[in-house]
């Protein structure tokens, strides 16, 4: 059973999977609050990044199917060298901060659902519970980790699907009218602020190996993003035609369970909570799936501990490592405060797959000006989050400062340590195919 491939659904699933986690419900206050009545072109900026930068990972992905995703494409455009090594273990860290940003939001929405109230002790006990449980799931192969993502991924779509047709009964569009849109600047910034609530796409790059068809990967990439770009920006319409404005600010973070009530009173607010779940759980068993095979490749290059690659039941012992590190950060850190470091590192990461796309133009037989665009958005999302938590959150952006330049020193520290000599191919299948050809 775990031998068979996965399919389009199951390829769809884990883009939507991984993108619909914590995010929607994480930052639709925020967008709300920057955008005004303007939330819903905020998502389609955001959405249109999303796309660009699908484009790349779609052309890399046909052209070099590879389990390691990402960090193969870094490798195949910069070279086996320190630059790919720090950026593949950039990477690999912000995985492990978004695992554990899933998990410690299942916690919270979990204990509210169960108590009413949150409880310490239970938060950290869901959050350690959840990523365990998909970490086995995943041991399990890819074939059952993608029919776990398709049943999550149908049950927290259709319950959102729900929310969009109860609260259009009750739907007010005054706030949507012009008037109430916020100056353009703010707009942009608050699309480029919560692109990445699109983040999670690039998963399907790690599925190369897994699907029936390599051609299907480009059909998954366009399709899962397209159909987020609906639901977020069908999400915030609803929304912002049930919460006033000074209601949405002060309920930033459960401005959905809000929107929910006019037309689906408590029980609203119960089932957001269990949307809640649903996608947070679904965006762990997705996180994971991608996270332990980069683990495995950027092991397999030297990068890491020797570890990472080694082999359990279908999956990898990395898997496991990246699970106890998400569970460590889950329960012992503010993950708000390390938040900005994955959000940071992962613009970082687009970026430059945008600009390996772009380099590597004839040989994926893509237009190299949609990278080149996709590079340029990218790089100035990645200002602009700096420049906005510089203003708000100035402790934030100092510890995503600490973590991204100790991932550096580290990957740096690490391979002179070991005197490290970096592959040429990371993936050996696609070694055998490149060099036979």
């Amino acid at each position: 059973m775990s031998n068979k491939k996965i399919g389009f659904w199951e390829a769809f699933s884990i883009g939507v999977g991984g993108m619909v986690g914590g995010g929607i419900f994480a930052v639709l206050g925020l967008t709300i609050d920057l955008a005004k009545g303007a939330a819903p072109i905020a998502f389609l900026i955001a959405g249109f990044l999303a796309l660009i930068t699908a484009y790349s990972y779609a052309k890399l992905s046909v052209r070099f199917p590879s389990e390691g995703g990402t960090i193969e494409f870094i490798v195949r455009a910069f070279g086996n060298n320190t630059f790919s090594a720090i950026v593949n273990n950039l990477l690999l860290m912000s995985y492990v901060v978004m695992l554990s940003l899933y998990a410690y939001a299942f916690g919270s929405y979990g204990s509210a659902l169960l108590t009413g109230h949150e409880i310490p002790w239970l938060h950290k006990l869901l959050a350690a519970s959840v990523i365990m449980f998909f970490v086995f799931i995943n041991l399990m192969g890819a074939y059952l980790t993608g029919k776990a993502e398709d049943i999550m991924v149908f049950l927290k779509v259709a319950i959102l699907m729900v929310f969009i047709i109860a609260g259009l009964k009750t739907f007010n569009p005054e706030q949507l009218k012009p008037q109430y849109w916020s100056e353009p600047i703010s707009i942009i910034t608050g699309g480029l602020i919560i692109f990445l609530a699109y983040e999670g796409f690039e998963l399907i790059a790690n599925a190369a190996k897994d699907v029936e068809d390599p051609k299907i990967l480009p059909k998954a990439f366009y399709a899962s993003v397209i159909f987020v770009i609906f639901l977020y920006v069908s999400i915030a319409i609803v929304t912002l035609g049930n919460v006033p404005f000074e209601v949405a600010k002060k309920a930033s973070d459960y401005v959905l369970a809000i929107a929910a009530k006019p037309s689906l009173g408590e029980f609203g607010f119960v089932l957001i909570g269990i949307a809640a779940l649903l996608s947070t759980a679904s965006a762990i068993n997705a996180t994971i799936y991608g996270a332990g095979r980069v683990g495995y490749l950027v092991a397999k290059l030297g990068e890491i501990p020797r570890t990472f690659e080694e082999k359990i039941k279908n999956g990898y012992e990395g898997m496991i490592i990246i699970g106890l590190l998400g569970i460590i950060f889950a329960i012992s850190f503010n993950v708000e405060n390390i938040s900005i470091a994955g959000s940071l590192g992962f613009l970082i990461v687009f970026s430059l797959v945008n600009l390996a796309n772009y380099k590597l133009y004839k040989e994926t037989k893509s237009n190299k000006y949609i990278s080149l665009i996709g590079f340029i958005l990218t790089s100035i999302s990645a200002v602009i989050l700096v420049g906005y938590n510089a203003i708000h959150n100035p402790s934030n952006l100092a510890n995503a400062a600490i973590a991204i330049i100790g991932v550096a020193l580290f990957t740096i520290i690490y391979m002179k340590i070991e005197h490290t000599k970096l592959k040429k191919y990371l993936d050996k299948d696609l070694e055998e195919r490149e060099t036979s050809k």
